[in-house]
C-alpha cells in the first residue's frame, strides 16, 4: 500500500510493509528489468534534461535483499538445481544459515579454517607419510631442516574464506543405499525438498511466526504425498504462506477462502477473484468434493455431470471425437476443460453459481429427472452457459438406444471375457437379434453401474467412428467445443484461432494461493 500524507489512525487500520515491485521493458536493452522498493516516502528528485528515461524507483527506497531477510521473507523458487541454493557461495542458503548462526556461536568460517589447516595427511595415510619421511632425508642433505620427524609434512594449502566456499560441498546419504553422495547427484524432487528444508533452518533461526513463506509450484518433481506434507508444514508453521501451483493435491489443502482465482485478459492485465461459495452451498459439499474442485480451479471451464458414469465417458467420447479427422473437434484437455461428479441429477444445477462467480465457462449434463427440478435449481442452472437435460431416464438407456449396434456386439464378446461380467445378464450367441443384443447390453451395464467398472466407458471405446457414438452426446460436446473456442484463442494449439479474437483465460491462484497460466510450459 502507499501511505497518503494525512496518515490513518485507529483500531480499524491494519497497518502493511509499504512495498512495491515496479517492473517495465526497457527498449533500448531489449529486456525486461524490475526492482523493489518501498512505496514511502517518496523523495523528489529532478531528472537531468539529457535523461530521456526515468530511471527506475525514481525517488524511492530500494527494498534489497538484507530487507527481506530482516523481515523473514523466504522465497522458494519453481525451477530449481540447488546448485546455487545449496553451495557455501556467498548470499546461498547455506551461506545465509553459516551468517545467522555465527550470530549465536561465533565465526564459523574461521573455526573451519583452523580445522581444514590442521589435517596433516602425512600422520594419517601411510603413503603420504612415507613420502614426506623420503623428501626429509634427501632435502636435510643440503637445507639444515628441524630435528623433527614433522620437518617435512603434507597438509592442506594457505586458505581462505573463499577456498572454503568453492571446496565444500554437501553431503547426504538416502535410504536405501545410505551411501553419502553429493546434493547435485540427487534426484530433482530430493533437491527440492532439501531446497525446501535449508528454508525452514532460517526460519526456524528467525523464529517461525514471524517469516513469510512464498513458494512457485511445489509439485514439481514430488509426488501427492510429499505434496501435502510439505504444504502442511509451511501452513502450521509459518506466520503467513504464498503459495503458487498448479497441483490438485496443494489445493485442496486449503480452504476456499484462502484461494483466489486469477484471471489474465488478453490486453496482459491480471486479475485476482477469490473463491465464495454460496451462502446455500454446504461447505460439507465442498469438502466431499476437494479433489474435484481442485482440479476445476485450475481448469478455464467446467462440465458439470450427475455421476460416476457420465464422468468416465465424456473423456473416452472426446478421445473418439479427436481422433476422427472428419470432426471439426478440439480435445477438452486442451481447451481447459474439467469434468466434475455432482452426484446425482438434483446437485447439478447446485455447482453453476459457484463457477460461474469465478468467472468460468460453466456447462451441466444429467438425465431426466423422476419429478420436476424445484423453482430454485431451475434458477441456479440459469447460470450454466450450456444446460443438455438428456431424454432418457439413465444414461445407460441413452447408450443402448445411441450406440450403433455393431459396437454393442463388440462390448459384449469383449466384456462377457471379463471376470466380473454379471452371468445373470445373458450373453452374446451368434444367432440372437438386435433388440436382444441391446437387451443384455442395457442389463450388463445396470449392473455395472458407475466408474469402477468401467463398462459403459469400453461400451464406448469400442465405438470405431464418430458415428456409431450416442449422438446426443456427441451434439452436446461439439456445442461446448464451439463455445469454448469462441471465447478462447486456441491458436497456438490448432492454428485456428477466433476471428472475434481472444476472450479471457482463466489462472488460478492461492492466498496462501493456487496458480495455474493455461500457457504456461
Amino acid at each position: 500500500m502507499d501511505f497518503a500524507d494525512n496518515e490513518p489512525e485507529g483500531p480499524q487500520v491494519i497497518w502493511c510493509l509499504p512495498v512495491k515491485f515496479i517492473g517495465r521493458f526497457e527498449v533500448a536493452e531489449e529486456d525486461f528489468v524490475g526492482g523493489t522498493f518501498f512505496s514511502h516516502p517518496v523523495r523528489e528528485l529532478a531528472i537531468a534534461d539529457e535523461d530521456r528515461v526515468e530511471p527506475l524507483g525514481l525517488g524511492l527506497t530500494p527494498f534489497t535483499r538484507e530487507h527481506k531477510r530482516y523481515c523473514g521473507f523466504l522465497y522458494l523458487r519453481a525451477h530449481r538445481t540447488g546448485n546455487r541454493a545449496l553451495s557455501f557461495q556467498r548470499g546461498s542458503l547455506i551461506d545465509t544459515i553459516v551468517r545467522l548462526e555465527a550470530d549465536q556461536h561465533g565465526p564459523l568460517w574461521e573455526s573451519g579454517l583452523e580445522g581444514v589447516r590442521g589435517v596433516q595427511l602425512s600422520e594419517q595415510v601411510d603413503g603420504f607419510a612415507k613420502i614426506a619421511e623420503s623428501v626429509r632425508t634427501r632435502v636435510n642433505r643440503f637445507i639444515n631442516l628441524a630435528d623433527s620427524s614433522s620437518a617435512v609434512d603434507i597438509g592442506v594449502s594457505d586458505l581462505t574464506r573463499e577456498h572454503l566456499r568453492e571446496v565444500l560441498t554437501l553431503f547426504l546419504s538416502t535410504e536405501p543405499s545410505g551411501h553419502g553422495v553429493p546434493f547435485n547427484r540427487l534426484s530433482t524432487g530430493s533437491l527440492n525438498l532439501v531446497v525446501f528444508a535449508m528454508l525452514t533452518y532460517i526460519a526456524e533461526l528467525k523464529g517461525e511466526g514471524n517469516v513469510i513463506f512464498a513458494m512457485e509450484e511445489p509439485e514439481i518433481a514430488l509426488p501427492p504425498h510429499s505434496q501435502r506434507r510439505l504444504v502442511d508444514f509451511i501452513t502450521r508453521k509459518m506466520g503467513q504462506s504464498i503459495v503458487t501451483t498448479h497441483s490438485p493435491y496443494v489445493i485442496s489443502r486449503f480452504e476456499p477462502d484462502q484461494i483466489t482465482v486469477l484471471t489474465r485478459a488478453s490486453d496482459g492485465a491480471l486479475y485476482g477473484r477469490g473463491v465464495e461459495l454460496p451462502d446455500d452451498f454446504k461447505l460439507k459439499r465442498y469438502k466431499e468434493n476437494v479433489r474435484q474442485f481442485a482440479e476445476a480451479v485450475l481448469a478455464r471451464a467446467v462440465l458439470v455431470v450427475e455421476g460416476a458414469t457420465e464422468a468416465a465417458l465424456i473423456p473416452v467420447i472426446a478421445d473418439r471425437l479427436d481422433a476422427d479427422p472428419a470432426v471439426d473437434y478440439v480435445h477438452p484437455d486442451l481447451l481447459g476443460l474439467s469434468v466434475l461428479d455432482a452426484g446425482n441429477d438434483v446437485s447439478v444445477p447446485l455447482y453453476a453459481p459457484v463457477f460461474a462467480g469465478m468467472q468460468k465457462s460453466v456447462y451441466g449434463l444429467h438425465d431426466t429427472p423422476k419429478s420436476k427440478l424445484a423453482t430454485d435449481l431451475e434458477l441456479k442452472a440459469r447460470r450454466f452457459d450450456l444446460y443438455k437435460v438428456i431424454d432418457h431416464k439413465g444414461v445407460e438407456d441413452l447408450l443402448v438406444n445411441e450406440v450403433s449396434i455393431s459396437a454393442q456386439r463388440r462390448f459384449l464378446e469383449v466384456a462377457q471375457e471379463r471376470d466380473d461380467y454379471p452371468d445373470d445378464c445373458g450373453r452374446l450367441r451368434p444367432e440372437i437379434d438386435d433388440e436382444t443384443v441391446k437387451q443384455i447390453v442395457g442389463k450388463v451395464l445396470r449392473a455395472r453401474k458407475g466408474s469402477n467398472t468401467g463398462y459403459a466407458a469400453m461400451l464406448v471405446g469400442e465405438c470405431a467412428t464418430s458415428a456409431d457414438l450416442p449422438q446426443s452426446l456427441v451434439t452436446f460436446l461439439l456445442e461446448i467445443d464451439q463455445h469454448l473456442r469462441r471465447s478462447s484463442d486456441i491458436s497456438d494449439i490448432t492454428g485456428q484461432g477466433d476471428p472475434e479474437g481472444p476472450d479471457n483465460t482463466e489462472t488460478p491462484a492461492g492466498q496462501t494461493q493456487a496458480e495455474a497460466d493455461d500457457g504456461e510450459a
